[in-house]
């Protein structure tokens, strides 16, 4: 025992966990000694033992202090242990919990078992020799085990703070980088929209000199970069004017991308495409509301729609109800039945909007369902799609 040292428990900067234990016991040779339940920490230079109800009761013996392991089985009221084969303590080594010992080998107790893996990990790390490739450095341990686990302990919170603090800076210093990159990144997207602009006015007066191909190709890569000139409160103020002029944007960032996914959007897709588009101008989804609810009044060419279940949906004026209806009853007729996730697949938009077009057009007679374990399916009503042939 006189080969242990009080300790804090924390990893030096080089050295690595390995494995522990709970419920093991510490015997001096044959003898008991009062460290009777703790964990057991091996790592890549050192054996820690801590108490589990005394936190400032931690124990630590280096790797190269020991000599050899053997490992004893458990019998009738007899733990299994690992018996350690200790060299003899050194002149000057860090005070520890006993000043001597007669017996050159500590047993290890293991109440609730994990001895063999233990065991295990712990020749291993033995004949790997971890420590000897370490360049001596002033260790934690001995500069915290000065006077017993009470000096342990104050040294313990004082690294623990000191690493607190260390970690705050760090963690200060990334944000303020990233904050960097980002005022950055909001300079260049303006020099590309400026340049965007620059381009497509070049392309309008040159249409003579660039083929209809590659002007509708170079228009594609414009679109990609987003709107070029969105709509803010700075710009066009607040209020109804402002929600007016963010309305007649949407219907024209909205119009193409309604077309091809078969002329409805959920509003939540809606809200993700146009912030997409409009790059660092983000709208807020009050104002996106606000702004749809004008489209009808506004006479544009899409419309707000909110379906019984309250779901709220974007759709373009000529994909009315009746059109809804007639194509979904189209597609359920085609392949004999439908799901949601199988229309959905079918027409390409989301299950969400497949479930209600599907809800829509048995609403209105030409759908039946077939409510079942296996989920909830669609088939034509045959009742009133097909003739009915009198007797």
């Amino acid at each position: 025992m006189d080969r242990f040292v009080w300790t804090n428990g924390l990893l030096e900067p080089h050295e690595d966990l390995k494995a522990q234990q709970h419920g093991i016991k510490i015997y001096d040779g044959e003898d008991k000694t009062p460290f009777e339940y703790g964990t057991l920490i091996l790592t890549s230079h050192r054996l820690i033992w801590r108490d589990h109800k005394r936190s400032d009761c931690v124990l630590a013996i280096p790797l190269s202090q020991i000599v050899y392991l053997e490992e004893t089985e458990s019998g009738l009221g007899k733990s299994a242990k690992i018996v350690v084969h200790l060299n003899p303590a050194p002149p000057n080594r860090p005070p520890g919990p006993v000043a001597s010992s007669q017996n050159s080998y500590i047993r290890l107790s293991f109440k609730d078992a994990g001895e063999t893996e233990f065991h295990r990990r712990f020749t291993e790390e033995l004949a790997r020799r971890s420590w000897e490739m370490t360049q001596t450095q002033p260790s934690q341990q001995q500069q915290t085990a000065q006077a017993g686990p009470t000096g342990a302990r104050r040294a313990g919170i004082v690294g623990i703070e000191r690493k607190l603090e260390q970690k705050r800076k760090e963690t200060d210093q990334t944000i303020s980088v990233a904050f960097e990159d980002l005022s950055n990144l909001m300079e260049k997207a303006k020099d590309m929209v400026g340049l965007s602009k620059t381009i497509a006015q070049k392309i309008q007066d040159k249409q003579g000199a660039i083929s209809e191909d590659e002007t509708v190709q170079f228009k594609s890569y414009l679109l990609s970069l987003g709107i070029p000139n969105p709509v803010t409160r700075e710009t066009h103020g607040s209020g109804t004017n402002y929600h007016m002029q963010l309305a007649k944007e949407l219907s024209q960032v909205l119009q193409q991308p309604l077309q091809e996914c078969g002329g409805m959007m959920s509003l939540a897709d809606v809200y993700c495409r146009v912030n997409r588009a409009r790059g660092m101008e983000l709208l807020s989804p009050d104002d996106l509301l606000n702004a749809c609810k004008l489209l009808e009044a506004l006479k544009l060419p899409i419309r707000l729609r909110e379906f019984d279940s309250g779901v709220v949906v974007v759709q373009l004026v000529s994909h009315s109800e009746e059109e809804v209806v007639r194509e979904t009853s189209r597609l359920v007729e085609e392949s004999g039945s439908l799901t949601a996730e199988e229309l959905s697949r079918v027409a390409s938009f989301s299950v969400m909007l497949a479930k209600e077009k599907l809800l829509t057009t048995e609403k209105k007679g030409l759908l039946c369902r077939d409510d079942t374990v296996e989920g909830l399916r669609f088939y034509p009503n045959l009742f009133m799609t097909k003739p009915v042939i009198e007797a």
